[in-house]
């Protein structure tokens, strides 16, 4: 016994010197490289929300299928469970990831088995929590990490649950390439990451060694937009299917709110191969290029504010063609003499330009000055970046023709968002306000930054109300009587302005290649979103069938359409038919079919057949008719002149919800008869 204790004291001495001495340089060196280090711990990034908080963006996390091979090498029972395995698992492998042959599989996990290599990834595709418990029941993976030696390394990623839609401008952040909101407030959204310095414990985890708060990582903040999901899906919907109708190259919406200069959808879409449009690149923020006919609107202000241009003031147009310096510009069509407010209605170039010569005609300093007060000249310093800056040359520039050409929108590069803008202060009041996208910064339920509060507003209105209600009357004009009288509709007005110039290729400008905009607001005498529209390079067989009339504006139209149909607060309710209830008692009887079947039964009637509702109407001999009422699908039924129990009877068996005012019968109803709505939405009756 005192033998066997000497020998063993001798042995654990001779292995600590062994351990310490010999090979102690081996272990201090690889316990500095790995089992402890610094590390760096990733903050959570911040969610993107909308203006109602639905979820635009968040991080979700992902999972990294790693393997050890070398963990069948440790001992015979590893080696059984990969013996009888592996070509299973090969095969679940190829079958889930569908990029390999089994044998691949096989290939990759054999080599680097026999290269001792203790970690291979065995697909770059990130799988999501619920593949990864289904990879865990598969051969060799279902003995875990020690025995089996599969590795799912966690990853965070990026998802955007309404899909592609508005995915340029919320943004994305993919190695070098990082754009949109995702870009521009990154470090919002990012948080600050911890560092700190760890050691590796048993399971191959790791834990802090200090323990101190530069550890823990601060998570990002939420950013809150002013995007409105139900308006961004009806701008792309419209856009894409326009620029598809057209063939066009590219194209882009901007829907904003008026009184706050808030971004209610932004769209951008570019033409990839002859059926596939996608978000790469912000046209709307940063394509720069001549506005075209809509640049009319601040050169008539002007007008209107340095010389007092009037509405009826008559202009001659000739034949439509003006010659200048050798330069010519013509118009569509010849008008002959016309007042200044067909000159705008119509779009008449020669007309605005010949106004120019004589309001302007040695004032190239003063209508640049106006132009400066619009804005239309200075950058927007809009939230996302970059930034485009808006080229307006100064007067020390100008040719003799540059002035009538930049009055009709040539010779100058400018963003729809920034001619937006303009527009948006004549439907504000004349009250300049700079366009946000983005509300502000919250932490949980504690607003960080609110950038409502530095948004930038004009003290003063950019022109005088009398010279802001004339250019009101002739944007309405536009749309009532115009190059938009196609867009006209009896529901509510629309104002605005159309455009379409040559594009500028190079530096010429190309017959039949036009860049077509219609921007304005509605409702025109309670405005409430202004909207831009912008379309490519439309094709077609007829050149005259290419310019805005036909490409933009009724793409502005179905937008403001929906819009309008989804906010209850903008209609109005129709005008009754008569004040007088007799009228109605005497027109039409309304009754739901077990009503309609238990009047029958009581006189007698023949059974009738199966229909939504029944009216009754006197004919000329006093005799009572009943007529069934047969409701189109997702249409609107009139329930004018019913009683308010029928007429819930209708509207709720088609799926709408009820509110109303007054008593009596049914003389106006808040979305008109007829009219396409979404079942749940709420139709306003009133009643006398």
């Amino acid at each position: 016994m005192f033998l066997f204790i000497l020998v063993f004291s001798v042995a654990i001495v001779w292995k600590v010197f062994y351990l310490q001495n010999i090979q102690g340089e081996k272990w201090r060196i690889k316990s500095k490289r790995t089992y402890i280090k610094e590390l760096t711990v990733p903050a959570t990034r911040g969610n993107i929300y909308a203006d109602d908080g639905s979820l635009l963006a968040t991080s979700l996390p992902k999972y990294k299928l790693g393997f050890d091979p070398t963990v069948s090498m440790r001992n015979k029972k590893n080696r059984a469970i990969y013996d009888s395995g592996i070509d299973s698992l090969c095969h679940f492998l190829s079958a889930t990831y569908g990029d390999r042959d089994w044998k691949d599989y096989y290939a990759q996990i054999d080599l680097a088995r026999r290269e001792k290599n203790p970690y291979i990834i065995l697909s770059n595709e990130l799988i999501d929590y619920q593949t990864v418990k289904r990879m865990r029941k598969w051969p060799i993976f279902r003995r875990g990490k020690f025995k089996g030696g599969v590795v799912f390394d966690k990853v965070e990623t990026r998802y955007n649950p309404f899909g592609r839609m508005g995915f340029r401008t919320i943004g994305y952040r993919k190695d070098k390439d990082a754009v949109g909101i995702e870009n521009s407030f990154n470090n919002q959204l990012a948080g600050v990451a911890g560092k700190g310095i760890f050691e590796k414990i048993a399971g191959g985890s790791w834990r802090s060694v200090d323990g101190g708060e530069e550890t823990i990582p601060l998570p990002g903040v939420d950013i809150h937009t002013t995007l409105n999901v139900n308006i961004q899906d009806v701008a792309e919907t419209s856009l894409l299917k326009a620029l598809r109708q057209y063939n066009a190259d590219k194209g882009c919406v901007v829907v904003m709110e008026v009184a706050t200069g808030q971004i209610k959808a932004m769209t951008n879409l570019t033409k990839i191969n002859d059926t596939l449009y996608a978000e790469n690149y912000n046209h709307a923020v940063l394509g720069r290029t001549d506005p075209g006919s809509v640049f009319k609107l601040p050169s008539m202000v002007a007008m209107m504010e340095e010389g007092g241009l009037g509405l009826n003031e008559y202009v001659s147009t000739g034949d439509g063609t003006i010659t200048i310096s050798g330069s010519t510009m013509r118009d569509s069509k010849s008008h002959g003499t016309i007042t200044a407010q067909q000159v705008f209605e119509l779009s008449s170039n020669v007309g605005t330009m010949r106004l120019m010569q004589k309001y302007f005609h040695g004032k190239k300093q003063k209508y640049y000055d106006y132009l400066t007060k619009f804005r239309l000249n200075q950058p927007l310093h809009f939230q996302l970046r970059p930034d485009a800056i808006p080229y307006i040359a100064k007067p020390d520039k100008w040719s003799v023709t540059t002035m009538p050409w930049m009055s009709v929108g040539y010779e100058s590069l400018v963003t729809p968002l920034q001619m937006l803008t303009f527009y948006n202060a004549i439907a504000n009041n004349g009250k300049w306000i700079q366009p946000i996208i983005v509300q502000s910064t919250r932490e949980a339920d504690n607003i960080q930054d609110d950038f409502t509060v530095s948004q930038e507003r004009s003290s003063e209105p950019i022109c005088s109300e009398a010279t802001l209600a004339k250019v009101r009357v002739m944007l309405e004009g536009v749309v009532e009587r115009g190059t938009a009288s196609n867009i006209k509709n009896p529901m509510y007005k629309i104002a605005g302005k159309t455009g379409t110039s040559q594009k500028l290729i190079g530096r010429n400008y190309i017959k039949g290649m036009y860049y077509t905009s219609f921007i304005g607001y509605f409702p025109a005498d309670a405005p409430k979103y202004s909207c831009v529209v912008v379309i490519d390079n439309p094709k077609g067989v007829d050149k005259e069938a290419l310019y805005a009339r036909d490409v933009s504006a009724p793409v502005f139209k179905e937008i403001a359409d929906k819009i309008y149909a989804c906010d209850i607060q903008m209609h109005k309710l129709l005008t009754p038919r008569t004040g007088d209830r007799k009228y109605f008692a005497t027109q039409k009887h309304i009754a739901n079919t077990g009503d309609a079947k238990k009047i029958c039964e009581e006189l007698g009637i023949e059974k009738l057949p199966q229909s939504e509702g029944w009216t009754s109407t006197r004919s000329d001999g006093g005799i009572l008719e009943w007529k069934g009422i047969e409701y189109a699908k997702n249409k609107v039924p009139d329930t004018r002149g019913m009683n308010l129990r029928d007429a819930i009877y209708v509207l709720e068996n088609k799926g709408f919800k009820v509110d109303f005012k007054g008593a009596g019968k049914v003389t106006s109803q808040s979305i008109p008869p007829n009219s396409i709505a979404v079942r749940g939405r709420t139709i306003g009756l009133f009643l006398q």
